[in-house]
């Protein structure tokens, strides 16, 4: 990543407006170090290979913490690796933004920049470059989840696991967090939703072996995981899916109803089939107080028969 998109601004102040598109620089203030060309040019690697930047603290690995704030669960292996031999060989360009730990004072709590402290770790590199900032917890829920968003591909879960800990923490609105993040708040409350799915579901999403195109018809539905089952197996399209999911709701609602039939009902079922020797079935829907009748007949003069019976010739 080029020096000069880096984090280029220390934190002084939370901003009026802010999106997605300004990068962590609309969080960090106006104020402080820019992490600039010049900045960079001034930067000279240690015996560790790791550059020591002007304006910045080397902190160690192991007195740094992650903090709960942090949406990704999962990290790519070979991506970690490749990142921790870019390391080996040129050190870590960009620093890592910390707080200090409220609970204990020769510790750090982690707010951006998890992936890069990782493979520090695997690079066997014991300090990183770091800006330590006094961050409120609703400061940091909102840096790590932009800049997850921005540098790396959360999976939806893990994407819609760090909306809800925003709502939730900070008690915004979809608008309000739409406005922060820039996202649309139709894109919110769709990823949302998939947090009503099943935890089997959620996983799946999560090691990414379906889509949220596949998974979408299944919000709300009964017989999700076993649609889910198929989806795997069969390798099944999102649109096929979505047809799959209505055929099988018309097969519960059809079951439902036949289960669900009361003994009234039936009693004049049997009665009529009984006075017209026609077979006879009456369908009633008990909420919205309507229903239909419905008579087979097996021949022309059965029908006849049975209409002469209504008076109608």
């Amino acid at each position: 990543m080029s020096s000069n998109v880096s984090l280029n601004k220390q934190l002084s102040k939370k901003p009026a407006a802010r999106g997605l598109g300004r990068g962590l620089s609309s969080l960090l203030g106006d104020n402080g170090v820019a992490m600039t060309a010049t900045t960079m040019d001034s930067a000279q690697p240690d015996p560790k290979g790791n550059l020591q930047i002007p304006g910045f603290r080397q902190i160690p690995v192991e007195w740094i913490n992650v903090g709960p704030w942090q949406p990704r669960r999962r990290f790519d292996k070979a991506a970690l690796d490749e990142l921790a031999e870019s390391i080996r060989q040129n050190g870590i360009v960009q620093p890592i933004l910390l707080r200090p730990n409220p609970e204990n004072n020769l510790r750090f709590q982690l707010v951006a920049g998890e992936r890069r402290w990782r493979a520090a770790q695997l690079a066997k590199t014991y300090e990183v470059p770091a800006i330590i900032r006094d961050l409120a917890d609703s400061e940091c829920y909102e840096i790590a989840l932009i800049e997850n968003i921005q540098r790396s591909d959360l999976s939806v879960i893990e994407e819609a696991n760090g909306y809800q800990k925003l709502l939730e923490s900070n008690r915004y609105t979809q608008v309000q967090l739409s406005e922060i993040i820039g996202k649309s708040r139709s894109h919110i409350a769709n990823i949302l939703r998939l947090l009503l799915l099943p935890e089997s579901i959620q996983m799946l999403l999560l090691d990414r072996k379906i889509t949220m195109g596949q998974v979408r018809p299944l919000i709300g539905h009964k017989q999700a995981e076993a649609l889910a089952k198929s989806i795997i197996t069969k390798g099944l399209s999102a649109r096929q899916v979505e047809v799959l999911a209505k055929q099988s709701e018309g097969s519960l609602s059809k079951s439902k109803k036949k289960l669900t039939k009361s003994s009234d009902i039936k009693a004049v079922e049997q009665q009529a089939a009984a006075k017209l020797g026609l077979a006879f079935n009456i369908d009633w829907d008990e909420t919205r107080e309507c229903g239909k009748v419905t008579v087979r007949c097996r021949s022309l003069d059965q029908m006849t028969d049975f209409l002469a019976k209504l008076g109608i010739h």
